[in-house]
């Protein structure tokens, strides 16, 4: 077989990523005596990279007794195609002293897509530089390859600097760009570059769809990805619907998330993994776990993504139990637990109350996986132990662990301390925090509760002169509730609504009710120093109970009102749901800043621990 041909088939394996044909060939050319020819070699290193095996890309690269800037390039684009960004620096920094050998163009782009990859951007900024004083500093793939990076690593203008200095602007540079926009949350400039692109694919479309839901801008998202569909693009990779899904997952938009199912399944996605990993993770996030799991358990293949998704899941809904029985038939399968399992499952112990069940868990990390538990981890086992009274311990935790508590850590303590009325201690706690200089308005919300809970006044003053020179504000409280294909958005104390007065009516005859059962307003949670009538004012418009009237009025009779809160649920309401769950005969689900709240029948899966 003659060399031309065999460096075409070499050429074919790779286009078609089929690494078993171009091992026979490399094997023949072993034999041959022509796999240390440079073009035969460098195709080898290019055939291996692109399939995959970047060990046997590197050892033909090692094994090259001269190497040309082509072999250099296609060895850092293996390192690169496998996610190994760090290789691929490593390796270039010997590129000099290995071979003598200046960056061309090519090693460049390989180069700053390493930085990228790493998340680099003051390597990336050497590179630049070193780009710019070379006789290739006029090339636009590199310069393509400079915004992406800029644009991935949060530096939109040093992006856009580049950008404008290309003068032929490819569609890879513009859909960079449109990404890094996108991505910061500059919606606007986005939307406007991207309209003006000459041509839009699925993978332009992709960039900005996934910018926008990275951002937190679902809503935009959502219209981008109707667009898309009108203007008729081809869905052949399922990228694009697992941010869609995304989407749907943080704005609860369970109707939309149902239809976008329908739509993977007529797609062929369905049987895609990452697709049904985020079909999973939407049904949790939409408080239909049922769905979730349906989802989970028709999956044929499944990795650590999909089993930590339903643990988690089940964890948030109060379903400690069936997320520790997944946890156990994950071990039986032989999938391996990572650090976010073991966050499910020390908050599913958290919030059922399973302190030994929760401590076994937390040592199993290090004693059988050889996983260090982080902060996070630390800070579920304080919660643990909070959540069910033994706050000495926590406070021991805190002094004893490995990490360094953070702001988050005592704040976790003192909101504890509130919840079982060990006012000395959290007194303590919140002398020590305050001193702390906290940087969370959410921090200095609660260090004026537990000031203001104690009666300890001037403290609570202090708090708030200082959040007032910080300029920090309280987050206002607000709950969605969707009304058909429409979402409702209640704020705390709103009154312009136009089903005020319905609302208000209805509010007062259920109050009524719960007077009769014995309901008596849990003020401790209004932080004001005004008068009992007034506070429980306050707790009568909260979002949440304008967020239920509002479904008792509008929704079908018997059906599941669903909510979504901003915030945590205060003590008061989530009394107040449950009594009206009780009252109503009606199921209702709250997403709060925490966890996932199942009320029925006068009760709450949460068992009052969340």
């Amino acid at each position: 077989m003659l060399a031309s041909q065999i460096l075409h088939q070499l050429k074919t394996c790779a286009t078609r990523r089929t690494p078993f044909p171009g091992k026979k060939l490399h094997a023949h050319l072993v034999k041959s005596g022509w796999n240390l020819c440079v073009p035969v070699a460098n195709t080898i290193i290019d055939m291996y990279g692109k399939c995959g095996l970047v060990a046997d890309a590197a050892n033909m690269f090692d094994e090259m007794p001269q190497r040309n800037l082509i072999a250099w390039a296609s060895v850092l684009s293996a390192y690169n195609q496998r996610d190994l960004p760090g290789e691929s620096l490593c390796l270039f920094r010997k590129m000099y002293s290995a071979d003598g050998l200046c960056p061309d163009h090519f090693v460049m782009a390989c180069v700053v897509k390493a930085c990228c990859g790493l998340g680099s951007v003051k390597q990336g900024k050497q590179v630049h530089g070193r780009f710019v004083v070379s006789e290739f500093c006029d090339d636009d793939v590199v310069k393509s390859s400079l915004v992406d990076m800029y644009a991935k690593c949060g530096r939109v203008d040093d992006a856009r600097r580049v950008f404008d200095s290309i003068v032929s602007k490819n569609l890879m540079s513009l859909t960079a760009m449109v990404s890094g926009y996108a991505r910061s949350g500059r919606r606007g400039d986005a939307a406007e570059l991207f309209w003006r692109m000459p041509e839009r694919n699925l993978y332009s479309w992709t960039a900005l769809i996934s910018g926008l839901v990275q951002s937190g801008n679902e809503a935009d998202a959502i219209e981008f990805f109707k667009k898309m569909r009108v203007e008729g693009v081809d869905v052949i990779d399922p990228f694009v619907v697992s941010c869609i899904i995304g989407a749907c997952a943080n704005l609860a938009a369970l109707e939309l998330g149902k239809q976008i199912h329908g739509w993977v399944v007529s797609l062929g996605f369905d049987s895609c993994l990452f697709s049904s990993n985020s079909l999973v993770d939407m049904y949790a996030k939409c408080s239909d776990i049922v769905a979730a799991h349906c989802v989970f358990t028709r999956m044929v293949e499944k990795d650590v993504v999909s089993w930590t998704s339903i643990i988690v899941g089940e964890a948030q809904h109060g379903r400690a139990e069936e997320a520790l029985r997944s946890y156990d038939e994950m071990i039986l399968e032989g999938v391996r637990p990572n650090e976010v399992t073991f966050v499910g499952l020390m908050y599913a112990c958290s919030h059922a109350g399973l302190v030994s069940k929760g401590r076994l868990i937390f040592d199993s990390m290090a004693k059988d996986y050889g996983i260090r538990p982080s902060l996070l981890h630390y800070t579920c086992l304080l919660d643990l132990l909070s959540r069910t009274g033994k706050l000495d311990e926590a406070e021991d935790v805190i002094n004893t662990m490995k990490c360094e508590p953070d702001e988050a850590t005592w704040a976790a303590l003192l909101s504890a301390c509130q919840r079982h009325k060990r006012i000395e201690m959290g007194l303590r706690i919140a002398d020590h925090l305050f001193t702390l200089k906290p940087e969370d308005p959410s921090t200095y919300i609660l260090l004026s509760n537990a000031y203001a809970s104690s009666n300890a006044w001037e403290k609570a003053s202090a708090v708030r002169k200082v959040m007032q020179g910080m300029d920090l504000q309280k987050q206002p409280g607000y709950s969605r509730i969707q009304s058909g294909k429409e979402m409702e958005l209640f704020y705390a104390g709103e009154t312009t609504h136009p089903m005020k007065d319905a609302i208000s009516k209805l509010l007062r005859e259920l109050n009524a009710e719960m007077d009769k059962r014995g309901y008596v307003p849990d003020t401790i949670s209004v932080l004001h120093d005004l008068e009992q009538h007034e506070k429980e004012k306050q707790l009568f418009w909260h979002s949440e109970r304008l967020a239920v009237a509002y479904g008792l009025l509008k929704s079908v009779p018997g059906t599941v009102i669903r909510i979504v809160k901003n915030l945590r649920v205060c003590p008061d309401c989530h009394t107040v749901l449950k009594h009206i769950s009780s009252i109503m005969r009606r199921e209702i689900i709250v997403r709060d800043a925490t966890r996932y709240h199942h009320f029925k029948d006068g009760a709450c899966t949460c068992r009052d621990f969340w």
